[in-house]
C-alpha cells in the first residue's frame, strides 16, 4: 500500500461523528442511548494515537464505526482519504481492524487463516506464501501455525488475529485494546511492532485501559468519556490543561471535570 506523498490528507478524520442506539431496557417509544456524541477526531501518519476512557465510554463504538462495522446516526469522515461512510468497502481496503472479539474459523490453522484472508485481500499466490511465513516469523506462530485455531491459548488465538489485521500491509491500523489475552512477552512484542507502523509512516490509533501502554507508545492521546470526546493532545499538554503529572491523574481530572459541568445545576 502506498502512503500518500503529502501530509495535507489525515490518515483519520471524523466530523460530528455519532451514534445512537434504542435503549435496551425501554419499551415503545423509549428514549435513544446517545453512545458517541459529535466526536471531531484527526490522526495523522507516522502518528500512534491512544483512545482512553472508562468502560461505556464510547471508544469501540467509535472505533467499530471508522472500522465500517456500524453505520454512524450522523457524521462522518475518511480513512486514508476515503469517505468511509459512502464507501466503506474501500475504506476497508486502507485499515486493519482488530478487536478482543475479532473471530477465528475454528477448524483453520493459523497459516491456512492467513492464507484464506490474504487471498480475499486479492495478494496475488506468488506474494501471499512469503507474507505469510513472514508473519508467522514476527508474530511468533511458528510452534502453533499448523494447529487448528479451535485448540489455541487466548494468546495465541490473538497474535494469529493481529497477523490477520496487517496481513495486506494497510497504511491504517485501527486496534481495541490489543494486548488483550497476551502474557508479558507478546505484549512486548505487540507494543514494539505498534511502534514499527508508526516508524513506517503508518498510522494506528488504539484504545487500551493499560496506562503504560499509552505513555510509551501514544503521539497523542484522547480522552472520551459518555460519548464525547473530552480532550486530544500530547501527555505534556493534557498535563498543562489539568495542572497534574501522573496520566492516571490527568485522566481522572478531565473526566470529573466533564461530569461536573453536565451535571444538573
Amino acid at each position: 500500500m502506498t502512503l500518500p506523498s503529502s501530509n495535507t490528507v489525515d490518515a483519520i478524520r471524523t466530523t460530528d461523528l455519532r451514534k445512537t442506539f434504542p435503549d435496551p431496557e425501554g419499551g415503545r417509544g423509549a428514549n435513544e442511548v446517545e453512545a458517541v456524541r459529535g466526536i471531531d477526531l484527526a490522526c495523522h501518519y507516522g502518528e500512534i494515537y491512544g483512545l482512553l476512557g472508562p468502560n461505556g465510554a464510547g471508544k469501540t463504538t467509535t472505533l467499530r464505526m471508522l472500522a465500517t462495522i456500524l453505520v454512524p446516526s450522523s457524521g462522518g469522515g475518511t480513512l486514508d482519504g476515503v469517505d468511509f461512510v459512502a464507501r466503506p468497502l474501500e475504506a476497508r481496503r486502507r485499515i486493519g481492524f482488530l478487536s478482543a472479539s475479532t473471530g477465528l474459523y475454528p477448524r483453520l490453522t493459523p497459516r491456512e487463516t492467513l492464507t484464506y484472508f490474504g487471498s480475499l485481500h486479492g495478494i496475488t499466490k506468488d506474494v501471499l506464501g512469503a507474507r505469510v511465513e513472514e508473519l508467522v516469523g514476527t508474530f511468533d506462530l511458528t510452534a502453533f501455525a499448523d494447529r487448528r485455531c479451535e485448540t489455541l491459548s487466548s494468546g495465541q488465538r490473538q497474535r494469529t488475529s493481529i497477523a490477520r489485521a496487517v496481513l495486506h500491509d494497510p497504511p491504517v491500523l485501527i486496534l481495541d485494546e490489543p494486548t488483550t489475552g497476551l502474557d508479558i512477552l507478546a505484549t512486548s512484542d505487540m507494543i514494539d511492532f505498534i511502534a514499527t507502523r508508526k516508524d513506517e509512516g503508518r498510522c494506528v490509533l488504539f484504545s487500551t485501559h493499560i496506562l503504560s501502554e499509552a505513555e510509551r507508545l501514544c503521539d497523542r492521546i484522547g480522552v472520551i468519556d459518555r460519548g464525547r470526546l473530552l480532550a486530544s493532545g500530547t501527555i505534556d499538554e493534557l498535563r498543562e490543561q489539568t495542572g497534574e503529572t501522573y496520566l492516571d491523574r490527568v485522566f481522572r481530572a478531565l473526566v470529573a471535570d466533564s461530569r461536573k459541568a453536565e451535571a444538573p445545576a
